[in-house]
């Protein structure tokens, strides 16, 4: 198909773009650095991938330094412990809000040589443990800089507004009002932009109503800063506006000497300050030379402009009339804002309309001043840009397609359809990676488990998320700081406990969480490989993140049983990517089977959309993609105020859409799984309803599917799920196989059966568990698979593979039936199997965390205790308050059954936090953090055996009574082996 034409308002855009070199209209095979080869080499390329993947796919961390209070020696020993444990990078944060006094900002703050003499170190020793660091733009968030006043033109700006009133017949003759709130510290320039006098309707605590018609400019009235107006009949209200700096400055200062004000977003000024600075300050050549090896992205965090008056920036009515094609001034009485609230409106919809497109410019400015030319600096020095591009009423959607590298948050995101907004422009980009801000949780430093972590992690998963940096890896220490050392938000205000976690070998966890880097490494390895699949797209007016809206039917009803979904926006229907083959939208990419388009839902559900959009809607159509709107579109009407002859043409193009084969109308959302299959769309998983969530992705010879039994927001509970699942295979020959994210291990799957169609496998997770399943050929994995017995069915409690066999496995001895492909049914026996046993008594040795003589001190003794019953280590009399590493252990004497390849699960029951198991002196491959289940094999054997379980925790119950001022608030947590264990043993048969 060729290449749409963009409309007036969208060459506004596009040429700005074009002007810098770049790509107006992203394509699929824009991936980003460092993504996978999505055709492996051979068929064991991914598997030999999949078990050692590369450091590009590990996990991440926050890396939080109090400014430039770091020493190069500690700064290598940080960068060398996260290689050690399995992480991919850090990314260097200046965030301090704990720090109360004694930071130095002349001799060590952001960006002096002290700091910079910690980036040196950070990145030489980056390269020698084969790791990466990012670098944030500036000090905390939003970016800023020293060179920045808040009169400067490229510090961010405001439109602050000063009112009276007056009644008819009265005659105003003063100072033109001020503004309604002072500016602030440092501002010391305003311009009056407008005074206008608007007669008052009716009175209201949220937004008055005003009289548009009335509306006069008395601008030109004003001399030497004084007006004099005479009111006509009724209630009037006189208007003045003053653009000045808003003097915002970043979180949690001090940073920088002198101070760092925000640059303004909107700007080329504001953005070159940025790359200027970095030019002329950091960027040494030495650090320019270091950034090209291990350097990863530039990173910059949400965009978090904050003022008591109505965000601005310079030109911006110039800016609007030259995009949208009318003034603004008119309706600036209805745009201005105080503390974020809107004050006025007029009678009609004009009003949300005129502010959806200042919503429109301002996200268009961002794009085109800020993203666009920070990313080509960014990729000059060898970087990629990593961008939180929300936090306002902007198209992030469409940002996730420009960007390298569009960041998400779980602390700030709502639910999971926040994740599928970005994951679409993404998608449609034909970018790689979704990174997220990962397991930030309000309150809870100190006192996080990994089952948390990874439950919150395994659900963002399944909405695109395919690269967590985790929230955080703090720098040892700071002025200040308590043991266990320096942590960016502990204490908060109010001596609150902080956001999240402070990881690292400060932690008793540490030495447990290589175990977990592997996994999350392995898993997002599987979803950063091949190409997104997912079944529908739903158009969005809104491209705006954050925003916890999502769609009704999709989530709640379409989710749980097994579709998938996505979303666009208008910007992206003219995407080289927006094109239809064989019936899909974007077939290189997610290759979407329809479209659904439902009333605006941030605007009363109001039928919109821009003309353009609603012109490529049909043409789509038109090319053969099934098209479903939802809803009254009778009367649809362009997005914004309209122009010209912009409702007729909506309705030109809906009416042609309306008449093609393509195209269905539903009234409402319940009509879309009986007009779906009217269309022939079917979806590629199906499940009856529970909470499992999958994200597919395609390979050149495998579909891989990562499977969780996941939170669509994380107040949500979340119970086991043991059901059935079906997935799409059109060729007879493929099979299913596990990937086994904990242990690397590939395995087809030994009991399976085929539909028509598709592949029926069993599916079962504890909450927040995840899995992987591929289909593929038989030889996918291995050439012996191929020859690997298929049970259809077994009255055996399970069906093992172990890669070289198909075994069934029973919790008793006896006969057992199992149904072959082939049409055979065939009897097996498994030998007598000894009862199950409950572990009571235990060996307990817990090594006790406590402060050292200085903040980053440790020390570390060790008691033990014989327990006859298990029990949280907070009932155990004088453990109630000890943190820190348990060692459980048991002797068994087992008798000679145990001697004909008798296995058993070690049942570990409620178990706090992290733990791994030795029998008999070796250690057993870790199961996973969310699955108390030990497989231990034929590990056990008769005669004496020992079992040896270590269990780490948080430093939360020890830092309750060492640090009360700030902990002290908190309830203790159960830590310890409770239990109950119980050993169950099983019998095996191989099936041949």
């Amino acid at each position: 198909m060729p290449k749409p034409s963009p409309t007036r308002r969208q060459l506004i855009g596009t040429a700005a773009i074009a002007g810098l070199g770049l790509a107006v209209w992203p394509s699929a095979d824009q991936a980003a650095h460092g993504a996978p080869d999505q055709s492996p080499a051979s068929d064991e390329a991914f598997a030999r991938s999949f078990r050692k993947p590369p450091n590009t796919a590990a996990a991440r961390f926050r890396w939080w330094w109090p400014n430039g209070h770091v020493e190069p020696i500690q700064i290598r020993r940080e960068v060398a412990a996260i290689a050690k444990a399995g992480f991919g990078g850090l990314e260097i944060a200046d965030v301090h809000h704990s720090v109360r006094s004694g930071l130095d900002p002349v001799g060590h703050g952001w960006a002096t040589p002290a700091w910079k003499a910690g980036l040196e170190a950070a990145l030489e020793e980056a390269v020698e443990q084969g790791v990466t660091i990012d670098v944030t733009a500036g000090p905390s968030w939003p970016s800023a800089l020293p060179t920045v006043t808040p009169d400067d033109p490229a510090a961010v700006t405001e439109l602050a507004h000063g009112t009276l009133e007056l009644a008819g017949g009265s005659t105003y003759d003063g100072v033109v009002p001020a503004a309604l709130h002072a500016a602030a510290d440092g501002v010391t320039k305003q311009q009056l932009i407008a005074v206008q006098a608007v007669r008052i309707v009716t009175r209201s605590t949220r937004e008055s109503t005003l009289e548009k018609s009335s509306l006069v400019d008395l601008t030109d009235q004003v001399v030497d800063g004084r007006l004099r107006w005479a009111a006509p009949d009724g209630e009037w209200l006189v208007l003045a506006y003053w653009q000045r700096g808003s003097g915002q400055m970043p979180e949690a200062g001090p940073h920088t000497s002198p101070d760092s004000y925000v640059v303004d977003h909107f700007s080329r000024l504001g953005t070159e300050a940025i790359t200027g600075y970095w030019d002329r300050n950091i960027l040494t050549p030495k650090i320019r030379r270091l950034l090209r090896t291990a350097g990863n992205t530039f990173f910059e965090d949400s965009l978090e402009m904050e003022t008591e008056s109505t965000l601005w920036t310079a030109g911006f009515l110039d800016e609007f009339r030259a995009q949208n094609g009318y003034d603004l001034l008119p309706y600036l009485p209805v745009v201005i804002e105080s503390k974020e609230k809107y004050l006025y409106t007029y009678a009609t919809d004009e009003t949300s309309r005129v502010r959806d497109d200042v919503a429109q410019v301002f996200s268009n400015l961002y794009r085109d001043n800020h993203l666009l030319p920070l990313k080509k600096w960014a990729n000059a020095l060898g970087l990629e840009l990593r961008i939180q591009a929300y936090g306002l009423e902007t198209d992030t959607l469409e940002y996730s397609g420009l960007l390298d590298q569009p960041e998400t948050e779980s602390l700030g995101f709502k639910n999971l359809d926040d994740y599928r907004i970005m994951a679409g422009g993404r998608d449609m980009g034909g970018r790689t990676i979704l990174s997220c801000e990962a397991a930030a949780y309000n309150g809870s430093a100190y006192a996080v488990p990994w089952s948390r972590v990874l439950t919150t992690v395994n659900s963002i998963y399944t909405a695109g998320v395919n690269q967590a940096v985790l929230h955080g890896f703090p720098y040892a220490d700071a002025p200040g700081a308590q043991w266990p050392g320096f942590a960016a938000f502990s204490p908060y205000f109010n001596n609150a406990p902080g956001f999240s976690e402070a990881w690292g070998p400060r932690q008793p966890t540490w030495g447990h969480v290589p175990h977990i880097a592997d996994y999350l490494r392995r898993t997002q390895w599987v979803l950063q490989s091949g190409r997104p699949r997912l079944d529908l797209v739903y158009y969005r007016q809104k491209g705006w993140a954050s925003t916890g809206i999502g769609v009704q039917w999709g989530t709640n009803d379409g989710i749980p049983v097994g579709w998938s979904h996505g979303f666009l926006s208008a910007a992206l229907l003219d995407w080289e990517s927006a094109i239809v083959r064989n019936g899909r939208l974007a077939p290189d990419g997610p290759a979407y089977k329809a479209i659904i388009i439902e009333a605006d839902a941030f605007r009363g559900r109001r039928p919109t959309l821009t003309v353009r959009a609603a012109e490529r809607l049909y043409q789509l159509a038109a090319d053969g993609l099934a098209v479903i709107f939802v809803g009254d579109w009778n009367n649809a009407t362009v997005e914004g105020l309209p122009q010209g002859t912009d409702n007729v043409d909506i309705k030109k193009w809906m009416d042609r859409s309306l008449a093609l084969p393509t195209v269905r109308l539903a009234g409402t959302a319940t009509e879309l799984p009986a007009l779906l299959a009217e269309l022939g769309i079917e979806r590629e998983v199906a499940h009856e309803k529970s909470t499992l969530i999958h994200m597919h992705r395609a390979l050149d010879d495998a579909d891989l599917y990562y499977i969780a039994n996941a939170k669509h927001a994380e107040n949500r509970r979340l119970e086991r799920v043991e059901q059935d699942i079906w997935i799409r295979s059109d060729k007879a020959s493929d099979v299913p196989y596990r990937l086994d994210a904990w242990t690397g291990e590939i395995n087809r799957v030994g009991q399976f059966t085929r539909d028509e169609g598709g592949i029926r496998v069993r599916v079962a997770l504890d909450p927040g568990e995840s899995t992987i399943i591929a289909v593929a050929a038989a030889t996918w994995n291995r050439k012996r698979d191929a020859k690997l017995p298929q049970v259809l069915h077994t009255d055996a409690d399970s069906v093992s593979v172990d890669g070289q066999s198909v075994s069934l496995r029973a919790a008793s001895g006896g006969k057992y039936l199992a149904s072959l492909a082939g049409g055979t049914t065939r009897t097996f026996t498994i030998p007598e199997v000894p009862a199950p046993a409950t572990l009571r008594r235990w060996s307990v040795e817990i090594e006790d965390w406590q402060p050292g003589s200085v903040a980053t001190e440790t020390a570390k003794s060790r008691r033990s205790i014989e327990l006859e019953e298990l029990k949280p280590w907070s009932e155990l009399p004088g453990f109630e308050d000890t943190s820190g590493l348990g060692v459980y252990r048991t002797t068994l004497r087992l008798d000679q059954r145990w001697s004909h390849g008798v296995g058993s699960y070690l049942k570990l029951g409620e178990v706090f936090d992290t733990f791994r198991v030795k029998v008999n002196g070796t250690e057993l491959q870790a199961p996973a953090s969310l699955q108390t289940v030990v497989d231990l094999g034929t590990a056990l054997h008769p005669g004496e055996n020992t079992i040896e379980i270590e269990v780490a925790t948080t430093l939360l119950n020890r830092l309750r009574v060492s640090n009360p001022t700030v902990f002290g608030v908190a309830g203790r947590q159960r830590y310890g082996l409770i239990g109950p264990v119980e050993l169950v043993p099983y019998g095996t048969v191989e099936v041949r």
